[in-house]
C-alpha cells in the first residue's frame, strides 16, 4: 500500500485508480497547463504548442496514460467521503472544523517523489482510520455514529436559521 513520507498508509495500492480526469484538461481536449503555465516547464509547453496544445493522454493514437504526464493533477470535487459517503455540511461564518478533509493519495514511490497531485475527500473519522490503521479507501464502510451526530447537529442549526419568525413573535407589544 502507498505510504506518506511519515510512513503512514494512504489506503490505496495504486493512486491512479482513484484519479479522475486531469484538472488541466479542457473540454476540447487541450492542455491548459502548457498554455497557462508555460514558464514552469518551457520544453513541455513547446511540445504541446507544436501539437496545438492537444493532451497526449486523450489522443487515441497515443499510448500516454495519466501517470506519464509530468503535470497531471486530479482533485476530487465531490463533497462527500469516498469511503463512507458522509456529506459535507459547512456553516457560513463559522470556524468549526470541517467534516471532510482532503486526502492525498500520491507520495513517494521507490524513493522517487511523485509530482502528481491526486486527492479525494475523506471524513475526518475515515481519514484517521486510513492513516492510523490498515483501513483502505475501498472498504465497505458506513459513517461513524459521531460523524452522523456532527452532521445532524449542523443540519439542525441550519434548519433553525431558516425558520420563519413573525414580527409579532420577535417584538413583544409590552415593550412599546
Amino acid at each position: 500500500m502507498e505510504k506518506t513520507p511519515q510512513g503512514t498508509s494512504v489506503g490505496v495500492d495504486d493512486p491512479y485508480e482513484f484519479a479522475g480526469v486531469c484538472d488541466y484538461l479542457t473540454g476540447e481536449g487541450t492542455c491548459r497547463y502548457a498554455f497557462d503555465h508555460y514558464e514552469h516547464d518551457p520544453e513541455f509547453a513547446r511540445e504541446r504548442a507544436d501539437d496545438d496544445y492537444e493532451c497526449p493522454v486523450v489522443d487515441p493514437e497515443s499510448d500516454w496514460t495519466w501517470a506519464d504526464c509530468p503535470h497531471f493533477r486530479s482533485r476530487n470535487r465531490d463533497r462527500e467521503c469516498v469511503r463512507c459517503g458522509l456529506e459535507e455540511k459547512r456553516m457560513a461564518h463559522d470556524d468549526e472544523r470541517p467534516l471532510l478533509e482532503e486526502h492525498h493519495l500520491s507520495y513517494d514511490r521507490d524513493g522517487e517523489t511523485l509530482s502528481h497531485e491526486i486527492t479525494v475527500y475523506l471524513c475526518r473519522w475515515c481519514h484517521s482510520k486510513v492513516h492510523d490503521s490498515w483501513a483502505r479507501i475501498t472498504d465497505d464502510a458506513a459513517p461513524e455514529p459521531e460523524a452522523i451526530a456532527a452532521l445532524e447537529q449542523r443540519r439542525g442549526r441550519e434548519q433553525s436559521e431558516l425558520g420563519f419568525e413573525s414580527a409579532a413573535e420577535r417584538y413583544d407589544d409590552s415593550e412599546r
